[in-house]
């Protein structure tokens, strides 16, 4: 990984600017916006890859209109710190969870699912989650609607 983040200058926040409002403007509409030539941008591009800031590209999916009408976020308890490694690997395995975060306070573990009905995400919870080796118990929350979907504005 050559560079770092602080060598990202005026232009680079510009690019990524650019590329967080819609990730689909061509090359040569940045390289017009921001005043430099296209071999520029995919050369400003690549640094930012190779240092990690761009982690590569992402089609969102409107999950409703492909019938999974349920999102829920479920906090998980470890029955201990040793079984850390092992908890997260078998949740990787489970393709209704959409993202798992390492937290602080009272739940070691927050993932994400994505569910079709209800009784799916009940049967997701008793017969795939909880039978998990390392959890100790869940608590679930259902969203209602999801108001806010961004990146952060640079």
């Amino acid at each position: 990984m050559e560079g770092s983040i602080n060598s990202l200058d005026d232009l680079d926040f510009q690019i990524l600017g650019i590329l967080i409002k819609d990730s689909r403007t061509p090359f040569l509409e940045i390289a017009r916006q921001c005043h430099v030539s296209g071999g520029t941008i995919h050369v400003r591009m690549k640094k930012m890859e190779d240092i990690g800031v761009i982690k590569g590209t992402k089609l969102l999916v409107n999950n409703s209109k492909l019938g999974y009408d349920v999102c829920a976020f479920i906090g998980i308890y470890l029955d201990n710190t040793l079984s850390y490694e092992s908890t997260i690997k078998g949740l990787k395995k489970i393709k209704e969870v959409v993202e798992l975060h390492y937290t602080t306070g009272e739940y070691s573990i927050f993932i994400k699912v994505i569910c079709k009905t209800i009784e799916d995400l009940q049967n997701l919870i008793m017969n795939k989650i909880q039978r998990v080796g390392g959890i100790q118990r869940t608590n679930t929350f259902v969203s209602l609607v999801q108001l806010i979907d961004r990146n952060i504005e640079l």
